[in-house]
């Protein structure tokens, strides 16, 4: 074989002294040859920053470090258990998909970090890992989210009917799926799902979660609260859009509390919060949706909170209101299965992201492979 002809290999090195970025082509078939090499100088920007993440006594990186080995044992763990309680063969597992746990999202400044090591999870289970969904989608100019409407459109989709996915995780999102099979898919992160519900009862109670919503069913909804949660430029802002704890959490709620002339109950402001998840998703279903006919299936945790489902229900009348259960997959196990999803998407070579619905410029093979 030519060394012209030669398979070829890039190294890629950026070195403890942060001097320089030094990059190499070679190829070792059918002997070594080094074909082409450069240097980048690393600007002194970001050589600072780099030099401050570094540095002893950042505890926020060490944490992240022992989270990320934390999280890739538990996550082996869990699919060690899966596999033994249920006998399945080895043999016929291909591969695992794992989101991770996201701990910072942020497309405006163009990164989006899940943490969890798949390298971890290889290695304990024997299975061959994918993981790090969101960044490839994120370099093709996505919001690296949400990701789960390939898998809806792949799943539910039918020529029979116009459907609404709703996702009420810690975040909600939704996924337009309409009968048209030319009409594109549409999705995006709504805005809060469960995260305030959650953090609020957490904060007061010693209850981790609002069963069946009983604990906002008790308070009344405070309309100059609820009209000052949804000034938030976000809920007006078209999609792609995506979102998550940097913009939702109980500081934010903090901050709109104190602009009140008045203080609240603690389960008013409960109420208040269910109003607000429950009027941001219907409100974006109705406003982005062109379908005058539609029927929503909920799904994730937000489909056992009994007020919310309502509030939803009534808000959407006359349109039918069920369960992702009704189309043959329970609301606790959509989200994962659709990385699993993802990941046989990605050993196939295939793509995993929507455009229309990231704003990715296009389709895009999601995925790191981490070998058995």
């Amino acid at each position: 074989m030519h060394p012209q002809e030669a398979d070829i290999y890039i190294g890629l090195m950026s070195g403890t002294s942060l001097d320089a970025i030094d990059v190499a082509a070679v190829s070792f078939e059918p002997a070594f040859v080094l074909h082409a090499s450069h240097t980048t100088e690393i600007p002194a920007d970001l050589k600072a920053q780099i030099i401050q993440l570094t540095l002893p006594g950042n505890d926020e990186i060490d944490l992240m470090g022992q989270v990320h080995h934390a999280l890739g044992n538990l996550f082996a763990h869990s699919v060690n258990q899966l596999i033994e309680e249920n006998a399945l063969p080895l043999s016929r597992i291909c591969a695992i998909g794992s989101h991770g746990q996201t701990i910072r999202h942020r497309p405006e400044l163009g990164f989006t970090l899940q943490i969890g090591d798949a390298s971890l999870i290889a290695e304990r289970t024997g299975i061959t890992t994918v993981a790090d969904f969101r960044s490839r989608d994120m370099a093709a100019g996505g919001q690296g989210a949400p990701l789960v409407p390939a898998f809806h459109e792949a799943l539910f989709r039918t020529t029979s009917e116009d459907r609404v996915l709703l996702n009420i995780g810690g975040m909600a999102n939704l996924t337009y799926l309409p009968a048209n099979p030319t009409t594109p898919i549409q999705g995006f992160d709504t805005g809060p799902g469960n995260i305030l519900l959650d953090s609020w009862i957490q904060k007061h109670t010693k209850h981790n979660y609002d069963k069946d919503g009983h604990w906002a069913a008790s308070g009344t909804c405070q309309p100059d609260l609820l009209a000052s949660l949804l000034s938030l430029p976000y809920f007006a802002e078209p999609p792609p859009k995506s979102t998550g704890r940097e913009q939702f959490n109980l500081d934010w709620l903090q901050s709109h509390l104190d602009k009140q002339t008045c203080s609240y109950a603690v389960e008013d402001i409960q109420a208040t919060l269910l109003e607000l998840t429950a009027l941001t998703c219907c409100q974006s279903i109705l406003e982005h949706i062109s379908s005058s006919e539609f029927s929503l299936y909920i799904c994730g945790g937000g489909s056992h909170n009994t007020a919310l489902v309502k509030r939803i229900a009534e808000r959407l009348q006359p349109h039918k209101v069920s369960s992702t259960l009704e189309l043959g997959l329970p609301a606790d196990w959509v989200e994962s299965a659709a990385f699993a999803w993802l990941a046989y998407r990605c050993l196939k070579q295939e793509s995993g992201n929507l455009p229309s619905v990231t704003g990715a410029k296009a389709p895009r093979i999601l995925g790191a492979i981490y070998h058995a």
